[in-house]
């Protein structure tokens, strides 16, 4: 029998959402949570599912087994906590919620109902970035040193404009880094370790009418000794590909989009250059950098497949929630070390 899902929310990212869980043979797509009418008669149509306009109904509907929660941060860990009460596994968009207390009240409500909880974090599951995690703990690039991540992207007024909840501490949880950048924060902490202390600074700079961030840089170090820097932005015309570059003693690395720009080891195997050379793109493009809506579903689809089987056999997402805490956390600590100017120790 598929897992029947219920997504909550029918936003801009719902269409990716859609078309992943109805591509799953596993899966099944039973409910969608929409309060457009004239998009919900599409949703309805297309996917011959069932429309709910209140979320915690649809959270809590006998007929489903696990909740795809996609409305604004800030407003999912009401949903998660009904749908971990109902026992329905929880899997939800990047962040999973604003601050640190909101996600470990979703995950201790999953936790105690004995039900899975995820994160969507599909850029964990590209070769290429997979490689870099790899170049890490293999020992390709030595005692690493520094690991550095940069999102300079471009968004326009009108995104900001367009919608009541971008923009805002409530439903956005912050800006750049928290909307934007979590996916740069998240990929370098799995492949760097963890984060022990953070120095920030942020501004909104570009941009008008919003209360969080445009950009934002942080150093950071790490709990291997190793030291590094977040820039993340929407305020960089044309916006550039997400990019990562992780240096050691032996050797350096630089991923860009979904490529490797360059990989140098003094001590890495030969079936590591064959592997690197075939993720290679000596010009990279990334289509989100500058337009939200370009998101290919594949990622998604291979994250909600993991999902879906560690719920059928009982095993652990890769992307455990306990996983996508992480980045909120770190960018909890950003923020803090922004409005205090001084540096903050993690964990908070």
């Amino acid at each position: 029998m598929p897992l029947r899902f219920a997504v909550i929310g029918c936003g801009a990212i719902a269409r990716m959402h859609l078309e992943a869980i109805s591509g799953i043979p596993e899966a099944e797509l039973s409910i969608v949570v929409c309060r457009n009418e004239a998009k919900a008669r599409e949703i309805e149509k297309e996917f011959g599912c069932r429309i709910v306009k209140d979320p915690i109904e649809a959270a809590t509907d006998p007929g489903i087994d696990a909740v795809d929660i996609i409305t604004p941060s800030g407003s999912r860990r009401d949903i998660a906590v009904a749908a971990a009460g109902a026992g329905k596994h929880v899997i939800m968009e990047k962040p999973l919620e604003i601050t640190t207390d909101r996600v470990d009240d979703m995950l201790r409500a999953c936790e105690e109902a004995g039900v899975k909880c995820a994160g969507i974090f599909q850029f964990r599951y590209k070769p290429a970035w997979i490689f870099a995690k790899k170049a890490v703990t293999e020992g390709y690039l030595g005692r690493v040193v520094l690991g550095d991540a940069y999102n300079k992207w471009w968004r326009t007024q009108e995104y900001y404009d367009g919608s009541s909840w971008r923009g805002t501490w409530e439903l956005d949880g912050g800006g750049a880094l928290m909307n934007q950048g979590i996916h740069a924060v998240d990929l370098l902490q799995w492949i760097m370790g963890d984060v022990t202390e953070v120095y920030a600074n942020t501004g909104t700079l570009a941009h008008e009418n919003i209360e969080v961030e445009d950009t934002a840089v942080a150093t950071l170090r790490f709990g291997s000794g190793a030291l590094g820097v977040i820039e993340g932005t929407t305020s960089v015309y044309p916006g550039y590909p997400m990019k990562i570059e992780i240096h050691g003693t032996k050797g350096s690395l630089i991923v860009s989009g979904d490529h490797i720009v360059d990989f140098q080891s003094a001590v890495a195997p030969a079936y590591a250059f064959e592997e690197a050379g075939r993720l290679h793109a000596p010009v990279v493009t990334m289509s989100t950098a500058s337009d939200p809506a370009q998101v290919d579903c594949t990622w998604h689809r291979l994250q909600i497949e993991d999902f879906v089987k560690s719920v059928l056999e009982g095993t652990e997402p890769l992307v455990s929630g306990r996983e996508g805490r992480k980045s909120v956390e770190i960018i909890n600590a950003i923020y803090k070390s922004a409005r205090t100017g001084a540096p903050v120790k993690l964990p908070l």
